[in-house]
């Protein structure tokens, strides 16, 4: 496995992908290279999303293909806004929007606890029928003014009690340490390290 195609069009999360990849020694290059369209996503759970996404843009590439999907999820919103959580808003997409509709919804609430979540899915080719399967999970709390300029997506309003800051506070190599999506991350190069031991990647 020397090369990859990334599932998504988004800056942000193919930089963090490739930090992670790159000591792999495999190219990593988003769908849209290929002009792959994105793929609907019709289902109610991260897992079968991030699977359909997968799929579709190895088949249209013929390399393997990495995808993943994420939101934030709030326990007082019985985990809204999950898998809705880049449209929370509506159409068109926008970060911002999004942001001020959950803390529209939180505004009267005491418990702002939330989790961020993040499920990835490799598949070796289209019709792989052992994909690789990882995710992570960081947990934090939603407060009602932003803070920070990094990060992107709720970031500036999730907190981390334990650190004092929000995740559009951390720098760059703490939050490849500890956010949902390095430790889904830092499992699938495990799993990747572990099919090459075995002669499958």
């Amino acid at each position: 496995m020397k090369e990859l195609v990334i599932a998504s069009n988004n800056l942000n999360k193919l930089q963090e992908i490739i930090y992670f990849l790159n000591p792999l020694g495999i190219n990593v290059s988003p769908q849209s290279v290929f002009n792959i369209t994105e793929a609907d996503e019709p289902y109610s759970t991260f897992i079968e999303n991030a699977l359909a996404k997968a799929r579709h843009a190895s088949k249209g590439t013929g390399l393997p293909a990495l995808a993943d999907d994420s939101g934030i999820c709030v326990n007082i919103l019985d985990d809204k806004p999950g898998i809705f959580s880049a449209r929370y808003a509506g159409e068109p997409k926008s970060d911002e929007r999004n942001n001020c509709k959950l803390v529209e919804m939180l505004r009267n609430e005491l418990d702002r606890r939330a989790y961020y979540y993040c499920i990835m899915v490799l598949v070796r080719y289209a019709e792989d029928p052992r994909p690789i399967i990882s995710e992570g999970v960081w947990h934090g709390e939603i407060i009602l003014e932003p803070r920070g300029k990094g990060g992107f997506g709720y970031d500036p309003y999730f907190y981390l009690s334990e650190i004092g800051k929000t995740a559009a506070e951390l720098s760059m190599e703490c939050k490849n340490k500890i956010s949902h999506r390095s430790q889904a991350l830092i499992r699938l190069v495990d799993c990747i390290k572990n099919d090459r031991s075995n002669g499958v990647g």
